[in-house]
This record gives C-alpha cells, sequence and structure tokens, in this order.
C-alpha cells in the first residue's frame, strides 16, 4: 500500500472518529437540554398550582340548590344559594370566607329568580323524599350574602310552604352577616325561618374593617341596635381566630375583644350564640384557629350568663 493511500486511510478514519465525538457531543447536550427543559417545566408547572392553590383553594357552590351536605352545627342540610353559581356577591368580603375574595370570583351569571329557586328546591325535595336523605334543615348560605338577593323574602315563603309539603320536621336556616337586617322587609323574613343566625364577630370597629371588611357603609352600633329588634328571635354566630393578616395579628379570643362583645350579646339577649373557628381552607393563609381550651372558655362565660351557647372545633 502506498504512503499517499495510507494516509488518506488515517485521515477517513480520524474525521470518522471525530464526527462521530461530535455526534456524541450533541446527543449528550440534546439530552442535557431536555432534562434541564422537563425539571424547568416540573418545577414551573408545580409553582403554578402552588399559587393557585394559596390564592383560589376556595369552594363556589352551584345555584340554586346544593348538598346535601353534613354541617357540623346544623346536621344534614341542603343548602340553598341565593347567588350566582358562577361567582360571589357579598356585603362582606372576609379574610376567612370559604367561598374566597369577592375580587378573585366576579360572577357573570345573574342570581337565581325566585321562580328558578321553587322550581329547582321542589324538585330536589321530591327526589330526596324517594331516595333519601331526609334533611335536618334547609339552609339559606352559598356564595355571598343570601339576604342580598331582591327577592329574599318571597323566596322564603316559598320555601317554608315547600318545607311543609314535603319535610314538615326540618328547620329553615338563613345564615346572614346581619349588614340586611336595617330593611324591614328582611328583619320579617328571618322572623318567620326557625333559625335566623345573624353573624357578630366583634364590636371593634378597627377589627371588622381589617377582617370582615365590610364593601359598604357598617356601623357595627347600629347593627347591635337592628339585632334587638328581633326580641329574642335570633341566634348570633361569631368566629373566632388567631394568626396574622398582612402582618398583623387578628387574634380576637383575648379579654379586650371577647369582654365588650359579650356584653354587647347580652344586651342583644338571642335565644342562642353560636361560636366557632377556622374549619376550611381560607383565602388568607395565615389565619389559625382557636384552640378547644379558648372556645370553651368563651361558651362557659356565654352559659354562664344566661344564654345557651355551642362551641365547634
Amino acid at each position: 500500500m502506498s504512503e499517499a493511500r495510507l494516509s488518506r486511510i488515517c485521515l477517513q478514519r480520524y474525521e470518522f472518529k471525530f464526527r462521530m465525538k461530535n455526534e456524541e457531543r450533541r446527543i449528550a447536550f440534546s439530552r442535557m437540554a431536555f432534562y434541564r427543559f422537563l425539571t424547568f417545566s416540573f418545577f414551573f408547572f408545580y409553582y403554578l398550582c402552588s399559587r393557585k392553590s394559596n390564592n383560589m383553594a376556595t369552594i363556589i357552590y352551584p345555584s340554586p340548590i346544593f348538598g346535601p351536605v353534613h354541617s357540623r352545627r346544623l346536621g344534614v342540610s341542603l343548602g340553598i344559594n341565593l347567588l350566582p353559581g358562577d361567582g360571589k356577591v357579598c356585603t362582606f368580603d372576609c379574610i376567612y370566607c370559604e367561598c374566597g375574595f369577592n375580587g378573585d370570583h366576579r360572577p357573570k351569571q345573574k342570581m337565581p329568580s325566585r321562580e328558578e329557586v321553587a322550581t329547582a328546591l321542589e324538585a330536589k325535595l321530591q327526589d330526596m323524599q324517594q331516595n333519601g336523605p331526609t334533611p335536618d334543615v334547609f339552609t339559606f348560605a352559598g356564595n355571598g350574602e343570601p339576604t342580598a338577593n331582591p327577592h329574599f323574602p318571597e323566596i322564603i315563603d316559598d320555601t317554608l310552604r315547600l318545607r311543609d309539603r314535603y319535610f314538615p320536621k326540618a328547620k329553615v336556616s338563613v345564615l346572614s352577616n346581619s349588614t340586611m337586617i336595617h330593611k324591614p322587609e328582611v328583619r320579617a323574613a328571618l322572623m318567620r325561618v326557625d333559625n335566623n343566625i345573624l353573624k357578630l364577630d366583634t364590636i371593634a370597629p378597627l377589627y371588622i374593617n381589617k377582617v370582615d371588611r365590610p364593601t359598604g357603609k357598617y356601623d357595627v352600633r347600629k347593627i347591635i341596635e337592628n339585632l334587638k329588634l328581633f326580641n329574642g328571635h335570633v341566634i348570633i354566630q361569631t368566629m373566632f381566630m388567631k394568626g396574622l393578616s398582612e402582618g398583623e395579628s387578628v387574634d380576637n379570643t383575648g379579654e379586650e375583644y371577647v369582654a365588650p362583645w359579650l356584653e354587647a350579646v347580652k344586651d342583644i339577649a338571642p335565644q342562642q350564640v353560636m361560636i366557632y373557628t377556622i374549619d376550611r381552607e381560607t383565602p388568607d393563609h395565615d389565619l389559625l384557629k382557636a384552640t378547644h381550651e379558648e372556645l370553651d372558655s368563651i361558651r362557659d362565660r356565654v352559659i354562664a350568663a344566661g344564654i345557651p351557647c355551642s362551641a365547634s372545633y
């Protein structure tokens, strides 16, 4: 073999090895880039899910009927939601609301009409009569403030009529933040239900603005005066909790909050008081539950004042 031919063969082998090494490098680089992409995608997806969970892990209820669900305070509860089924309408914007912040759930649908509520409720009651379960209570709750529905008084009348027809032993309850009780027609409707459950978390205006965050004008003294107009046909519901919101304490279990609240409760003279603490996901994630001991202590003080009181943990 000539020297020139041998040189060409050696050169070809060298070029082949060089190309192979380059191909191996390219494949290795491609694999590394692919794995980096997968890793980045995984952590980016995790970040999005965490972000969504932290801000939006709350509940929007169907409308106008949902459940039945088991209520820790009321038993087997058939929910009646007088707000839109795709968002939240409320006169409060509570930092602990299980439905989230108002701004995160702006509805596009309208509030259900009186006719829509009655039709859906009767269909559900017929189904429950045939297939169970038997409800302990019909509860007006859902995606915000039920008394904000302009047909609230008439819907109460329809609900009482249907209750008497299908499940006469069941109670009718309304969970309200008390902001609409200045309206005579709303108060009259609430006087007709079995459980008129109205909120009073505190009487401290600064705390109310920080935690309950009314969306309109709110005067707690006027609220208390209107609560007294029920002449005892009212159940006061109060959230006790701890933790922080925007770096500030929201603990209302201390004496500076409990003592004046208790005096207001005595002045209202309700048929019962329900105190409770956080049980579900909240839009503000730095909130903490009140302890059993704290709730029991507050409950016992209410009972000592001659007013029945229950605590839910």
